[in-house]
C-alpha cells in the first residue's frame, strides 16, 4: 500500500514528547525503550552506509536481525504480537562466530592496540564507528533488560555482544 497521506507518516504524538511502541502503548520519548530502539536504528543506518562501501550481503542479514530485535524490544514478552515475531536464535550467534573465524582464517590480526579508523581502509573506519555504536547498544540493551525485567531478550543481548566482536574483525577485512 503506497503512503500518500501525511497522517500515515506523522502521528503528532512527538509534539508532546510521546511515542508508541509496536503494540500501540504510549510512552514518554525519554523512556528507556526509545533510547534503546533509537540506538539500534542508528546502528542499522550506519551498517547501511558500511554496506555501500563493502557489498557484503551478510551486513543486510545483520540489519534484519537488528530489526527483529527492535520488534522484540518494542513488544511485551507475553503478548500475542510478541509470539509471532522472529526470535533471535543461538544459531544466529553461532553464524557470527563462523563468519569471524572465516575472516581470521584468511587474515589474522596482530595482537596489539589499534586506533579506530586510522589504520585501515575508509570502509574499515566506517565499520569501526558501527562497532562503537554496537558497544553503546550493549550498554543500553543491558539497562533495558535490567530496568524492564526482560530476560527474554538475553539471547538478543548475546547477539549484540558478538556483533561488536564481528565488526572488529570485519574492520580488518574491508
Amino acid at each position: 500500500m503506497p503512503i500518500n497521506k501525511l497522517d500515515l507518516i506523522t502521528t503528532k504524538l512527538g509534539d508532546k514528547g510521546k511515542s508508541k511502541d509496536f503494540e500501540n502503548r504510549s510512552y514518554s520519548k525519554s523512556h528507556i525503550i526509545f533510547d534503546t530502539l533509537g540506538s539500534m536504528d542508528e546502528l542499522s543506518s550506519f551498517l547501511g552506509l558500511v554496506y555501500h562501501y563493502h557489498k557484503n550481503d551478510y551486513i543486510k542479514e545483520i540489519q534484519m536481525h537488528i530489526q527483529n530485535i527492535n520488534s522484540l524490544i518494542a513488544s511485551e514478552y507475553d503478548s500475542d504480537m510478541y509470539n509471532i515475531l522472529t526470535q533471535i536464535k543461538e544459531e544466529d550467534v553461532l553464524e557470527l562466530e563462523k563468519q569471524m573465524q572465516s575472516m581470521l582464517d584468511n587474515n589474522s590480526i596482530e595482537a596489539r592496540f589499534y586506533l579506530p579508523g586510522s589504520e585501515k581502509s575508509k570502509a574499515g573506519a566506517y565499520v569501526d564507528v558501527a562497532r562503537a555504536l554496537t558497544r553503546k547498544i550493549e550498554r543500553k540493551i543491558t539497562a533495558f533488560i535490567e530496568t524492564e525485567k526482560r530476560v527474554d531478550l538475553e539471547l538478543s543481548q548475546k547477539y549484540i555482544n558478538r556483533l561488536s566482536d564481528y565488526l572488529f574483525v570485519l574492520s580488518f577485512n574491508v
